[in-house]
């Protein structure tokens, strides 16, 4: 694939912003993927004017040319998985059929809300008051502000592009600055799909400059961010300041709970899958193993045999279960742990340092300590392919040490016990559960959510997307 130049999209126009930053292949740091220019604080805020300008007119566009323009785009991703899942791997570094998952994933996020745009919910009640009817209608919030990281760079955008276009909202889309070609590439096709101009804007920079001009300007309505729990905190701050409409998604520590009386060949399964592929670099990740004692030692030995055979390496390689981390700083993030986990006495698996590949770049072996419930990584969301196995006594130790954090994105539970799994789901304090199941993997049509430190704010996904990018008006009607 040749070097391409990656825009922003501004008000209908292709900006082409200041200097030319590489935007890197992990896999092999000798061939970006491209180039690009950043946009400074005047462009962001003149994308923020742009949808501004737009929304009266696009709040009140017709539910079926919404459905159409949202249906164009899912179709192209879809007819184009092979090609926008390739790109994915070379930029981010995920295994080639996993980019072309994710990248189908994003088509059918855009068709499910392209049927969505056709079913806005609205009621219509007898009032208390004799000859009056009452109306309740949802309408578009506004402008909305998309800030989305950088480790699903196709499906988190479509997740919060879709349904913002959907139900009537213009949108300001910021990506992470890692992944511009797959942010340039969701541009592209909706730049040709029959969006009035200002309705869809894409702004390519740093958090601190357009980010921030961007929750600065009055003309925004609405922010929605993917991204570290300091970052979100941050955003909240200044959100709560000028009452902005917030919902944030900031990550987990989530556990993944095995029981003596589970089949240990799809426990180990579940947590090798949860805990380390796409490098383990997912929210939903299965960062801490919570194994009752009396099937410790035969997990632990089964998890080291199945990480033995766990193939490391270029992304677009058959057979390969692993690509790299997807940039310098994340590598040296995942490096700092693996030294803390040695700091705080614990014992060393699998895994623990670098793998060489046949090309330059970011590979990290997937690295397993056995851990104590302080340490540092069984309680940091470290977000690599770093996990923490930790034993419990029995189902009630675990599912103490599983609540004990301050994050409730997801957890899961390994067992045959129905008794035992239905407790759990109850008493999991996590937005999602799973049930013999890897923690990382949810459906395009169902919330996504959590709780605690995880998330602030509606759910994301599904028709529950309908709470964050609209707003209820109630009307009474005389007769």
């Amino acid at each position: 694939m040749s070097e391409q130049r990656f825009s922003s999209y501004i008000g209908g126009q292709w900006i082409e912003g200041d200097g030319s930053h590489a935007d890197e292949n992990p896999s092999d740091l000798a061939t970006p993927v491209g180039h690009y220019g950043t946009l400074d604080a005047a462009r962001a805020a003149q994308a923020v004017d742009a949808a501004s300008a737009a929304s009266p007119a696009w709040s009140l566009s017709n539910p079926q040319q919404r459905a159409d323009i949202l249906d164009f785009v899912g179709s192209e991703i879809l007819a184009r998985k092979e090609e926008l899942g390739r790109l994915l791997a070379r930029e981010e570094g995920k295994t080639l059929p996993e980019s072309i998952g994710e990248a189908a994933r994003a088509g059918q996020i855009f068709k499910f809300f392209a049927g969505e745009a056709l079913r806005i919910p609205g009621e219509k009640l007898a009032s208390t008051r004799p000859g009056v009817d009452v109306e309740i209608t949802r309408e578009p919030v506004g402008t909305v502000g998309i800030i989305a990281p950088w480790n699903f760079p196709l499906a988190i955008p479509a997740w919060k592009i879709a349904p913002a276009l959907a139900y009537g909202n213009t949108v300001v889309f910021k990506p992470a600055e890692i992944v511009p070609g797959c942010a340039w590439a969701i541009a592209e096709i909706l730049s040709r799909a029959g969006l009035p101009e200002g309705v869809f804007n894409m702004v390519l920079g740093s958090g601190r400059t357009v980010g921030q001009a961007m929750i600065e300007h009055k003309g925004l309505d609405a922010l929605t961010f993917t991204g570290s729990v300091p970052t979100g905190h941050a955003l909240l701050k200044q959100a709560a300041a000028r009452a902005l409409k917030v919902q944030l998604e900031m990550g987990g520590k989530n556990p993944l709970v095995v029981l003596a009386d589970a089949d240990l060949d799809k426990a180990v399964e579940c947590a090798v899958n949860g805990a380390f592929f796409s490098t383990g670099q997912r929210c939903t990740a299965s960062s801490r193993l919570i194994v009752e004692d009396a099937v410790y030692d035969d997990f632990v030995a089964r998890a080291q045999a199945r990480l033995a055979k766990v193939k490391v390496g270029d992304p677009l390689d058959a057979g390969i279960d692993i690509g790299p981390v997807a940039s310098r700083q994340q590598l040296d993030t995942d490096l700092s742990y693996i030294q803390a986990g040695h700091d705080d006495g614990g014992e060393l698996l699998a895994g623990g340092g670098r793998v060489e590949g046949k090309t330059k770049g970011h590979y990290l072996a997937p690295t397993l300590f056995a851990a104590k419930p302080s340490d540092r990584i069984a309680r940091e969301e470290i977000f690599g392919p770093v996990a923490a196995v930790l034993r419990a006594d029995d189902y009630e130790h675990a599912l103490a040490l599983a609540n004990d954090t301050e994050f409730g994105l997801c957890a899961g539970i390994c067992t045959t016990s129905l008794k035992h799994a239905t407790h759990f789901k109850r008493h999991a304090q996590a937005g999602m559960v799973m049930v013999n199941l890897p923690t990382a993997g949810v459906d395009p049509h169902v919330p996504f959510g959590g709780r605690k430190a995880s998330s602030y704010g509606p759910r994301e996904q599904g028709r529950y997307a309908v709470e964050f990018y609209t707003t209820v008006k109630t009307a009474y009607i005389a007769a």
